[in-house]
Formats: C-alpha cells, structure tokens, sequence
C-alpha cells in the first residue's frame, strides 16, 4: 500500500511525495544509494540476468528493498521522477519473448531504464513510442521478499508534467494523466478517476447552519465540509483523500515549504503497525506499516526522507553528490535510532 501527491509551489517549483509500505516484512528501505553516470545495466528476465543491456546516461538517488540496488521511489539528475506503486490483480505483463531478449526489461529495470537514460517525461514517452521500445515482463525475484512483483508506475518532471504507466490485459501500455498527482493502487486508473464523482459533496468549507421547526443547527466543530471523506487505509479510500487533501493545500512560496507541507499532507496516509494485521494475532513484524516516507523536489533535485524508525528528515542533494563516481554511492543508518533534539 502506498500513496503519492504532488505538490508545486508559487516558484512553481515541482514536488513529489509519497508513503512506502511493503506487505511482508521490513524491506529495509532506509537504505538509499545514488547510482553514478554511464553506469552499465543488465536486464533480468525469467531466464537471468540476460535481458536488454544498456549505458545509463544520468546519475540518479533510489531507496532499496531488501538490499537490492533498486527500489520503489528514484530521482534523477535532471529532475526526472519515477516512482513504483503496487498494483497486484490487475497488472498485467507480456509474456517473455526469447527472440525479444535483447529488448526485455523487469519492473525494476523498467525503473531504472527511465532514471538513467531520460531526463523529462516526453523523453520517456518518446522511447516508449518507438518500434524497439523495452519490453517489460513479468520477472518472479525472489531477492524481495518473495512476493510477486504486480506494480504501476508515476513518472514527473520539474516542468509539472506527469504521467501515470499502467501494463494491462495483454500487457498494453495505458498512460494516464494523474489527477493532483494522486496515485495510490489497484484498481486501474481510469476506475479510481471514475469513483471520485461519488465524493464531488465534499468540500474544505464548513457546512451551512440549518434550521428547522425554528431550532438552528450549526456543524460541530471544523471540517464539516468534509464529513464523509473515506478514512480507512483501501486505495480507493486513499485516492479520494489523498486528492481532496491535495486540492485544499495553501499556496506555497518556495520548494522547501511545499516540501514539508507534502510531509505533513502524507501523515494523513502512514498505516501504524498492526494495523491492517488479524486483530487476534500480535503484529510482529512491518507487515504493511509505513516504513518511509519520501518528498522529492524535482526542481531542486533533492529527495527528503523520514523513516519509521526516525523521524528526523534526512536529505540527499543530488548537486552535492558526486555523480562520475566509480560504484554505487550508500547511505545507510543501520543503528537505526530515534533522534531527539533536548530543548534544556
């Protein structure tokens, strides 16, 4: 289960920002590496580590999973942002091709693919529209956890523009424009789109005062507007919050302050532990728990990033990183300890 928004600020400065939860264990997002230019890729597909091959042309800074050199969520040096966001029941990828072997990608290549090689999302939908576009495929890896591995995709860049790619059916591409930003996961996008004209009553504004048989009754504190807005953590619950919540942000003067407003619109969205467990059962591990949350600036291209296990938000500039470096670049904090800042 994961939620993304986007935010852009009066500057008109782009920011991303979105919850990651895995559903079976910790996965160990906490780990970030930033991934150096004209690094060389190699595919997998069912058959191994021999699928499509590749130069990438641009650094760029991803969370892991499970110690892996990919994740869910990756910016790059451009401001190109792509983010994975599961999908199970619905996703639906081509079947492997040997013949098509030298263009043949995984969901995580596919990620990857993007990041290194594309600096805004028209460069991505260019590639995508060509004859000899990548395949993507179904590729069960067993390096995650062991779950299958159904996702879509959001990709943005600093302009603004936006995309949401979903693999459906026979493994046809369907591209969406995201309302908001908004993408949360199953089911397909056109049906959560569909499903938010059962909310159109909502609104930020307070209820108006009714009187009736001459006694006046005035809504019971703030946010009557929005009595009935979905709380529970389902996607399509989600969805609708997350773009309700979005569509009533303040403007925001500057990259930072709409940075830390995403922060505080996505606290609306991050599942404790054993929330979503068997509630006769003790949780006793992440299942499904917000492990990270992420706010990239595409503008500025800067990934901000507080973890369950520490709530003080971390940055990685990517200006500031060395990006001809020789190997991968990690940043990890395995002590994993809560800071407290001691006022006296």
């Amino acid at each position: 289960m994961c939620t993304a928004i986007s935010l852009t600020a009066t500057d008109s400065s782009a920011i991303v920002g979105r919850t990651v939860e895995w559903a079976l264990s910790d996965a160990h997002h906490d780990r970030i590496i930033v991934v150096p230019r004209h690094t060389r890729f190699t595919a997998l597909t069912p058959q191994g580590a021999n699928g499509m091959q590749w130069t990438g042309k641009y650094g760029y800074t991803s969370i892991t999973a499970y110690g892996q050199d990919y994740g869910p969520d990756g910016l790059n040096e451009n401001g190109l942002y792509v983010g994975m966001y599961y999908f199970p029941g619905f996703a639906s990828h081509r079947e492997f091709d040997p013949a098509e072997v030298h263009r043949t990608l995984s969901v995580g290549d596919f990620m990857r693919w993007m990041l290194s090689t594309a600096s805004t999302v028209d460069e991505v939908l260019a590639a995508l529209a060509r004859p000899d576009a990548p395949m993507v495929v179904r590729v069960d890896d067993p390096r995650f956890g062991g779950a299958p591995l159904p996702f879509h995709w959001k990709i943005a860049d600093r302009t603004g523009s936006s995309r949401v790619f979903e693999f459906i059916g026979d493994g046809e591409l369907h591209i969406h424009n995201p309302i908001a930003g908004v993408i949360t996961n199953s089911p397909t996008y056109d049906w959560h789109v569909t499903n938010l004209r059962n909310n159109l009553g909502l609104s930020q504004a307070p209820a108006a005062a009714v009187t009736i048989g001459g006694v006046t009754l005035t809504p019971l504190g703030g946010g009557s507007g929005l009595l009935g807005l979905p709380g529970d953590f389902t996607p399509p619950s989600r969805f609708v919050r997350a773009v309700a919540l979005t569509a009533s942000a303040r403007p925001l003067p500057t990259a930072l302050d709409a940075v830390f407003e995403a922060f505080r619109l996505l606290d609306s969205f991050s599942i404790p532990v054993g929330m979503t467990a068997d509630s006769s059962t003790q949780a006793t591990d992440i299942v499904s728990a917000t492990q990270i949350t992420v706010v990239s600036d595409l503008t500025n291209r800067s990934v901000y990033f507080h973890t369950m296990h520490d709530r003080a938000v971390r940055r990685i500039d990517l200006s500031r990183v060395d990006l001809d470096a020789a190997s991968i670049a990690v940043f990890d904090d395995p002590a994993r300890i809560q800071s407290v800042r001691d006022l006296v």
